[in-house]
């Protein structure tokens, strides 16, 4: 299973060989979250070269969202806001990428490897395919007019939402979306969900109980994680790529609270040995220093 992320940059993250198979060109990449199990990641990929690998199938569900620069899978050409789905097994059709192009990667349920074959694998659901789209030419869509989620107590759509469905599993209600929230936006009840959520901010921020997110920052939640009181950027809004492992669901709290209790073991006023407390400063971030900076006060 992924650990819990939240919050980070991904300019604070470490640069990888990228890890593609059966591909010509260079990459590298930044792991937002990853799971040691299977394999299954979310990626920050840069490609330091023209890249181009031929058809084949995958064998993780993969998604690719293109943030700047050129790619083309078949006959059609992505830009910015690009993007394209492929099930595990589906023929996935060949791929050259422009040298400076920077996308999302995702993973699930499977690694990186590549096999070189024409034909979809016979474990392949019928209602499973490719997916291509530009989402640049989608309208947003009201939450109100077909979301399934953002509900406030009353069961009435949270106003000022907006949303782009990429992708959908039928079968298990996985999704992948674009949502936009109106400058000013807020939600204030704490809320956690039955499935995980990721979520990577493209423009503008908001501030929430974990932190600020703006563009290049990130989380990936499991299951039944407390989390909210958004406020959107006042002047931007916010814009973010969201995914889960089902369709999501709020489940609002009232008066929330963390408790910890308990009796000292080995530390305390009677531990005279024990080790004098010692004042440790939190790393808010390395790419903008400590909570002690003024601009956050």
């Amino acid at each position: 299973m992924r650990p819990h992320v939240e919050l980070i940059d991904e300019k604070d993250l470490i640069e990888h060989v990228a890890e593609f198979e059966q591909a010509t060109g260079n990459a590298v990449q930044r792991n937002l979250s990853y799971d040691e199990e299977d394999g299954s990641a979310s990626l920050k990929v840069r490609f330091t070269s023209d890249w181009s690998r031929p058809a084949g199938v995958h064998h993780a569900d993969t998604e690719w969202f293109v943030l700047t620069g050129q790619v083309t899978i078949g006959d059609t050409v992505l830009g910015p806001e690009g993007f394209w789905m492929a099930p595990k097994g589906v023929h996935t059709p060949s791929l050259s990428v422009t040298a400076g192009t920077e996308i999302l990667l995702f993973r699930e349920h499977g690694d990186w490897h590549f096999d070189l074959t024409g034909a979809d694998r016979d474990f392949v659901r019928a209602d499973q395919e490719l997916i291509v789209r530009n989402s640049a030419d989608m309208p947003w869509i009201d939450v109100k007019d077909g979301s399934p989620m953002r509900f406030d107590l009353g069961g009435t759509p949270v106003p000022g939402l907006y949303i782009k469905l990429l992708a959908r599993d039928a079968e298990t209600g996985f999704y992948t979306r674009l949502i936009k929230a109106k400058p000013g936006w807020r939600e204030e009840p704490l809320a956690h969900h039955p499935c995980s959520e990721e979520a990577y901010c493209l423009a503008g921020g908001f501030d929430y109980n974990f932190g600020t997110m703006w563009p290049g920052t990130y989380f990936w939640r499991p299951a039944l994680i407390r989390h909210g009181d958004f406020t959107a950027d006042a002047d931007q809004g916010c814009t973010w790529l969201v995914r889960s492992d089902a369709d999501l669901v709020d489940w609002y709290t009232d008066n929330a609270r963390v408790v910890m209790s308990g009796d000292p073991t080995n530390w305390g006023p009677e531990y005279p040995h024990s080790l004098s407390p010692r004042f440790v400063e939190p790393v808010r971030s390395r790419s903008i220093g400590t909570w002690a900076d003024p601009a956050y006060q």
